[in-house]
């Protein structure tokens, strides 16, 4: 056996002259991945390897890199984003956001998750991108409609969480999904656009991206609707399973 990998790594070669060490980067991303070490870490040691077996100077690597960091730098600013979240988070932003809501004696979960999808509608219908699981429904929204929660029935089981922590990600979702195609400009507009000229449907590249989004804005209102319904439906629901009168809300 040991024999036979030796015959393959001796014999095997890759176009440009370099063998099949070449893919060492792709074996050391898939050994970092089974390791669970972190992934930035295992890119950037797996592009290393990959540029020195590939006859490069450290200085040529760094240049590569650096190039890739500037050319997809809007992506990278979302991942520079992650660890100041998650300092917030270590030192109470989910603590502090719980405790503001539940000093509204008048807030429930139900409105602010309709203010969430509300909010999230707008600003994906104007492109502006939030990475709203990651910074806002996890850190923010979910402990907010908790504490809203706690505020009115005092305890929650566990079921009541899982319940907000879906209910949470489907305003995220609602919002998102249904929000970007308001935008003319947005990329699933414009693969409307471009599969219905594949299709042999002649869509004007200047008008058809408005068009779309004409057409896509009762889609969005229905949405809009049918989740703050679902959320309504679901705080009708705690109320009755805590004993809780919607008129007397946590005061019962």
């Amino acid at each position: 056996m040991s024999k036979l990998c030796y015959n393959f790594f001796k014999t095997k070669k890759i176009k440009g002259g370099n063998d099949v060490l070449s893919l060492i980067g792709v074996f050391i991303i898939i050994i970092g991945f089974i390791l669970k070490i972190d992934t930035l870490a295992i890119v950037v040691v797996a592009g290393i390897a990959t540029g020195f077996v590939g006859g490069l100077d450290f200085n040529e690597i760094l240049t590569k890199l650096g190039e890739a960091f500037v050319a997809n730098r809007y992506m990278t600013l979302f991942v520079i984003t992650l660890p100041v979240i998650g300092l917030m988070e270590r030192y109470g932003l989910k603590e502090r956001a719980a405790w503001l809501i539940s000093q509204l004696k008048s807030a429930k979960a139900d409105g602010v998750l309709s203010i969430y999808l509300v909010f999230r509608l707008l600003m994906a219908a104007l492109s502006i991108r939030m990475s709203g699981h990651v910074q806002f429904g996890r850190p923010l929204v979910l402990p907010m409609a908790e504490g809203a929660a706690r505020a009115n029935y005092k305890e929650l089981n566990e079921k009541d969480s899982e319940t907000i922590k879906g209910l949470t990600a489907a305003a995220e979702n609602y919002g998102n999904f249904f929000g970007q195609t308001l935008f003319i400009g947005a990329p699933g507009v414009m693969l409307i656009v471009g599969t219905l000229n594949e299709l042999g449907y002649t869509v004007d590249s200047k008008q058809g991206p408005t068009t779309i989004a004409l057409y896509t804005l009762p889609i969005a209102v229905i949405a809009l609707i049918l989740g703050v319904i679902q959320f309504k439906l679901n705080e009708k629901k705690m109320q009755r399973a805590h004993g809780v009168s919607s008129k007397k809300g946590g005061n019962n």
